[in-house]
């Protein structure tokens, strides 16, 4: 099992920038094997991708953040990246990440971005 510990959100006015972190651990933890993701959850919605990032560093984003957000990865620090800029409201949600492989998944839980018009 991977623990996923997010840090990195707050209040922040639309149009500026944030970047959150996870930090994975875990006993036998091999980090750079797990397709690593960011996923969001508003009030009212449902829980939806927002980018992932595969043991080859392959991106994926969904259209909404596109060109304003950038997923990465540090597997020397067993650690993932969320840089968002160009925050808009509609961007406030609680956002959580994921580890992800053959023997399925594990979620952190969750850090609040909110962002102000």
């Amino acid at each position: 099992q991977v623990q996923l510990v997010e840090s990195g959100g707050g209040l922040v006015q639309a149009g500026g920038s944030l970047r959150l972190s996870c930090a994975a651990s875990g006993s036998s933890l091999r980090f750079r094997l797990y397709t690593m993701g960011w996923y969001r959850q508003a009030p009212g919605n449902q829980r939806e991708l927002v980018a992932t990032i595969t043991d080859n560093s392959n991106t994926n984003y969904a259209d909404s953040v596109k060109g304003r957000f950038t997923i990465s990865r540090d597997n020397a620090k067993n650690t993932v990246y969320l840089q968002m800029s160009s925050l808009k409201p509609e961007d406030t949600a609680v956002y959580y990440c994921n580890a992800r492989n053959i023997r399925g998944d594990s979620w952190g839980q969750g850090t609040q971005v909110t962002v102000s018009s």
